[in-house]
């Protein structure tokens, strides 16, 4: 008791360790891609990550958008070294190894509609 009230306890749930929300440590030296919120691109090499997905690449590359069109990425890069991104910046995370680009299959059907 006391004039403060009874002294609180921790739940059960509070003490549970915070794991990771994805496991990144099997692309760890490995070329990955990320995209952004807002359509940036960089492809560079994993150097490490923590529970916020925060993550480090070393060898960054960014691809650069098309000056006529914002929404499309180009071939062209543009290095960017050692970086640091932060995880709520983050919203795909891809290998580059393994995966290919292909075509839209939405675009024949908007096309198809008009």
């Amino acid at each position: 008791g006391g004039a403060r009230g009874p002294k609180k306890t921790m739940s059960k749930y509070s003490k549970t360790k915070k794991s990771n929300i994805i496991d990144l440590n099997k692309y760890i030296d490995k070329p990955i891609r990320v995209k952004f919120v807002g359509g940036r691109e960089v492809v560079g090499t994993l150097k490490g990550y923590d529970q916020l997905v925060n993550i480090v690449l070393d060898d960054t590359e960014e691809f650069l958008r098309d000056p006529l069109d914002p929404y499309k990425i180009t071939k062209k890069t543009r290095t960017m070294g050692l970086t640091v991104i932060r995880g709520t910046a983050v919203l795909v995370i891809s290998p580059v190894d393994g995966t290919k680009e292909i075509p839209n299959p939405f675009n024949a059907e908007q096309k198809a509609v008009i």
